[in-house]
């Protein structure tokens, strides 16, 4: 009788490629105690590393505290949420070029806090700082080890401040913009697909040159995609739907999604053209980028070595450069500057959006050669000291002027009272504690001046956003405002040169006010 059949016996010098079959052997006391210290290593580090983060990030960001607003557009920000706390509606009462999460945020903030002060915004743009910090960190430790993340994060909130004090002490749209932005390239390094999706829609909703972290977003998809040869169609799905989804929410169920569409995307073409003192515009963008350079300097030139050893030389070796290629970091860099030359205007808190990739790439740089952390961390932290003591002795000229025309304002007026001010500093209606005439809060609405371009080119009554001119005089028809203020000065848009303010100030008011090159004009009686 034929006993059972055996297996065939294997080849000399070839191995069996059947698998072993074995059963999972349950965790043991060595590997459980592995598993605990490096979970504590994990959160020891994370507990030791945000605190001094914390610090930083406050004490750099004190001089914000220092004065009652900072820029034009905490001012618009603060006369936006009033009137929407008044029963504005956005996006047709209350207008703006701007996605609506930060108006939003101003007016949750003043209906806790009031609205005499701008300290609870300040303090979450310190906050918003802080996460950013964390999650640079977070990647530079993924990337290059614990020192590196420590170092990325003390470098982003150092050169945080390393612009015009006006644009890095000001809680306005790139500062909140910052974290989710960062946000969407970790998940994505981390091919959290979905989750990058929708952190590009809230970077998005915030202001809109931040959906630009789309292209590396995208990018990673489909070199990861190449890498492991696996479909990309169903991550991509994942990207636009975390993407649209909450975009679509907030445009159908939040806002009017006509005026939304009008006043976020297609509205804002003739604003954002090259016409203008072009001179003036590119004289701010290499002023700014070279501000920036120098604030950066201690970490830039790392990189810039990198580069020239790299390209004119020899390769430098990458040993502990786990991830290798920092291609998506240069892409995400690049999708930035793009982002920052939309509408040529180049003001110095659009470069904010340059310096999370920015630091990035120096933290590799020098995690990865022989350039030691010292002089590096050294250099910045003296740089953000002179523009932290540039922020506490910055002029105040302007401020001082804009308050002593507001207190004047707020005598010449109740506050039952409209007010219109023709200028480009709407802080104006939140210092007098009045509310405005019109939704068009500058005259850049209704004539397409500009501040970061100053030429007279393309400005004018004619420029106007579409249909201004016909909304604004049914919101005068409604009721004049009692008080007018000039505040154009030499500007292309004053008075004489546009006749239908030129002919409202003669008819219907007399002046009562000069100070310095701005007009108080109060209504006739």
């Amino acid at each position: 009788m034929a006993g059972p059949a055996l297996p065939a016996p294997i080849p000399p010098g070839r191995l069996s490629t059947v698998p072993t079959p074995t059963r999972p052997r349950p965790a043991g006391p060595a590997a459980r105690l592995s598993e605990r210290v490096r979970t504590q290593v994990r959160v020891g580090y994370w507990t030791r590393l945000v605190p001094v983060l914390a610090l930083v990030a406050l004490l750099t960001h004190i001089p914000s505290f220092a004065r009652p607003v900072w820029s034009p557009d905490e001012g618009f920000l603060a006369t936006q949420a009033r009137m929407l706390a008044d029963g504005g509606v956005l996006y047709d009462t209350v207008v703006d070029r701007k996605p609506p999460l930060l108006p939003w945020l101003y007016q949750a903030c003043f209906a806790v806090f009031g609205s005499a002060s701008l300290w609870p915004q300040r303090t979450l743009a310190v906050v918003a700082h802080l996460v950013t910090a964390i999650l640079l960190a977070s990647i530079a430790r993924g990337r290059w080890g614990n020192r590196a993340g420590a170092g990325a994060g003390l470098l982003y909130l150092l050169v945080s401040i390393g612009l015009s004090p006006e644009d890095t002490q000001a809680a306005t749209f790139e500062v909140f913009m910052l974290p989710a932005m960062v946000a969407a390239f970790r998940y994505a390094e981390r091919r959290r697909w979905l989750a990058a999706g929708i952190a590009v829609a809230l970077c998005s909703l915030t202001k809109q040159t931040g959906g630009a972290v789309l292209l590396p977003v995208l990018w990673m998809l489909f070199q990861d995609a190449r890498r492991r040869g696996v479909r990309w169609p169903p991550a991509l799905f994942k990207i636009g739907f975390g993407f649209i989804l909450p975009i679509a929410l907030v445009a159908v169920i939040l806002t009017k999604p006509k005026g939304f569409l009008f006043w976020v995307v297609t509205g804002s073409g003739d604003y954002a053209t090259f016409g203008g003192a072009w001179l003036q515009m590119l004289g701010r963008a290499f002023g700014n980028s070279a501000i920036l350079v120098a604030a950066g300097l201690g970490f830039l030139f790392p990189v810039g070595r990198r580069l020239w050893l790299k390209y004119r030389h020899r390769p430098l070796p990458v040993a502990g450069e786990e991830h290798g290629s920092t291609t998506d970091l240069w892409v995400w860099l690049l999708s930035s500057a793009v982002a920052v030359s939309v509408g040529f205007h180049f003001f110095g808190h659009y470069y904010l959006q340059l310096i999370p990739p920015l630091v990035l790439l120096g933290t590799g740089a020098v995690a990865t050669s022989a350039i030691r952390w010292k002089p590096v961390l050294v250099y910045t932290t003296v740089a953000a000291t002179v523009f932290w003591a540039l922020a506490l002795a910055w002029p105040g000229e302007r401020l001082d002027r804009t308050t002593e025309v507001a207190t004047a304002v707020a005598a010449q007026t109740t506050p039952k009272d409209t007010v219109l001010v023709w200028g480009m500093h709407p802080e104006l209606y939140w210092l007098a504690d009045r509310k405005p005439a019109s939704r068009y809060l500058t005259a850049g609405f209704l004539t397409n001046y500009s501040g970061g371009k100053d030429g007279s080119q393309n400005v004018g009554e004619q420029f106007s956003v579409s249909n201004a001119w016909q909304t604004f005089d049914k919101e005068l028809a409604n009721g004049l405002p009692e008080v007018v203020v000039d505040d154009s000065g030499i500007a292309p848009y004053q008075p004489v040169l546009v006749p239908r303010i030129e002919n409202l100030l003669d008819t219907h008011y007399e002046m009562v006010g000069v100070f310095a090159d701005t007009v108080v004009y109060r209504l006739k009686h």
